[in-house]
């Protein structure tokens, strides 16, 4: 006798079984690689990147500038002498990223509730007598409905967080928008034995505030997508196997 399988469940096994594709993937992966340094990332063209997408936003009318003939000046020109700074693609700057951020809070919330109703039927057109003849075990007119309801609840959360960053990464241009505005894309990485960190920066600044030494703070990129991590031995060691994070999405309690 052949028993099928309904499609539903079918659905449920194919879908269970995709993070564990992907983990058997990852992990043949790790197994040729196992007692090598973990790779460093090749030095790509950010816009050949399928997950790479140009900036869109909201942007002012072109502004024609007037040429001024017989006259050294510009008008709309930064500065009188050439500007060492980056402007345009390709050019590099310097990202600093300094986050000292801290972060405290405590809520207590305490509710309570008691409610209490009482119905009776002392006097309904003389038949309230003959409400006994209706139900099997009789009923009393003057304790007809009685209802009581208490309810308590109490709550408290506490948030703690301190966070500090001091770090320096170099960024390139990689795209103008017709404001004047540059998207900045930078990653580095350093290898140390078996481990490997990685820092990206990426977002849009401002020429004005790039400073004369070709600097710019992290605090002056809009769209900041900053991200400080690692890869390595220590790494895997400090997460928690697949199957783990597996129970941990599916398990209902």
């Amino acid at each position: 006798m052949t028993r099928h399988i309904p499609r539903p469940v079918l659905r449920l096994i194919a879908i269970a079984a995709l993070p564990l594709l992907g983990a058997c993937a990852s992990m043949a992966d790790r197994l040729a690689n196992v007692g090598e340094a973990p790779p460093l990332a090749s030095i790509d063209n950010p816009l050949e990147d399928p997950r790479y997408r140009q900036v869109s936003t909201p942007l002012p009318a072109p502004e024609v500038l007037p040429r001024m003939a017989n006259s050294l000046w510009r008008p709309g020109s930064k500065a009188f002498f050439g500007d060492q700074r980056a402007t345009k693609v390709g050019d590099i700057l310097t990202v600093n990223v300094q986050v000292a951020d801290n972060a405290a809070v405590n809520n207590t919330t305490t509710r309570s509730r008691a409610a209490t109703e009482d119905a009776d039927i002392t006097n309904l057109f003389g038949l309230e007598n003959q409400l006994g003849k209706v139900f099997d075990e009789g009923i009393t007119p003057a304790s007809t409905l009685s209802l009581g309801a208490n309810a308590t609840n109490e709550g408290k959360g506490a948030v703690a967080r301190a966070e500090t960053i001091n770090l320096t990464v170099s960024a390139i241009i990689i795209q103008v928008l017709p404001n004047g505005n540059l998207v900045i894309q930078g990653r580095q990485e350093v290898r140390v034995n078996f481990e490997v960190r990685e820092l990206t920066v990426a977002g849009i600044v401002r020429p004005e505030d790039i400073t004369a030494t070709n600097t710019v703070a992290h605090t002056q990129i809009a769209e900041a997508r900053i991200s400080y991590g690692g890869r390595g031995q220590l790494t895997d060691v400090q997460q928690p196997r697949y199957g783990q994070q597996i129970l941990d999405v599916i398990a209902p309690f």
